[in-house]
């Protein structure tokens, strides 16, 4: 899942950016708002942590501007712990949730995981269940209907995800690419077929079916 953050405070944007890595992100940050507006109406992010004191640009003004252009992308906004007239305009000008600061990184990673699952109508239990298949999250580990327990690189994590969130669509390889590496990566289509051949042996050949000229199908659609 590729996720974008705006956040001015470089020591707090770095630590959170390896922290969301480690849990399975592919992150892109800004350090100010004409930035962080002009990338989420370029690129196509899963969610967005958004601080609202930003300079260039108030966080406020951006999410007010992705909401009236139609980007209904999800956006968690930061902000500070006793600021609640600014929880409240967030929800108005159209956040999904919000967290104050300080605040700790585990709580963050929840409530993203949750926003993500209701952004795709899916369970927002500890795992993310989708045909046999058991997602833990904060593990990375994948548990078959059979039993078996299969733990994932990053890369064979990140798009197992999108793959779950998205059972019985269509993705091309450029969809993809596009939710599992961030935009510093190398989006080579030829290496994202080797991590779905990985989860194939894993998991099962049947379950992510190949559409010539199209692209993949998460749950057995032929």
């Amino acid at each position: 899942m590729r996720l974008l953050l705006v956040e001015d405070d470089a020591t707090l944007s770095a630590r959170l950016k390896a922290r969301l890595e480690q849990a399975g992100f592919a992150v892109d940050t800004a350090d100010n708002g004409i930035d962080g507006a002009f990338m989420a109406d370029q690129e196509p992010y899963g969610v967005v942590v958004l601080d609202l004191g930003l300079p260039g640009r108030p966080g406020l003004d951006v999410l007010r501007q992705w909401r009236a252009s139609g980007n209904n992308v999800p956006v968690l906004i930061l902000t500070a712990r006793d600021a609640w007239h600014e929880r409240v305009d967030g929800f108005k000008a159209g956040a999904d949730d919000y967290l104050g600061k300080p605040f700790h990184v585990e709580e963050l990673l929840a409530r993203l995981q949750a926003l993500i699952r209701r952004s795709h109508a899916q369970n927002t239990g500890p795992l993310l269940q989708v045909a046999g298949l058991a997602l833990d999250e904060d593990t990375q580990v994948v548990t078959t209907a059979t039993g078996e327990s299969h733990a994932l690189t990053g890369t064979e994590f990140r798009l197992l995800r999108v793959l779950m969130l998205n059972p019985g669509k269509i993705l091309s390889k450029s969809q993809l690419s596009e939710h599992v590496y961030n935009f510093d990566s190398d989006k080579d289509s030829n290496v994202l077929e080797v991590y779905i051949n990985r989860l194939r042996r894993k998991l099962g050949h049947d379950l992510i079916a190949t559409r010539r000229g199209q692209g993949y199908v998460f749950g057995g659609g032929h």
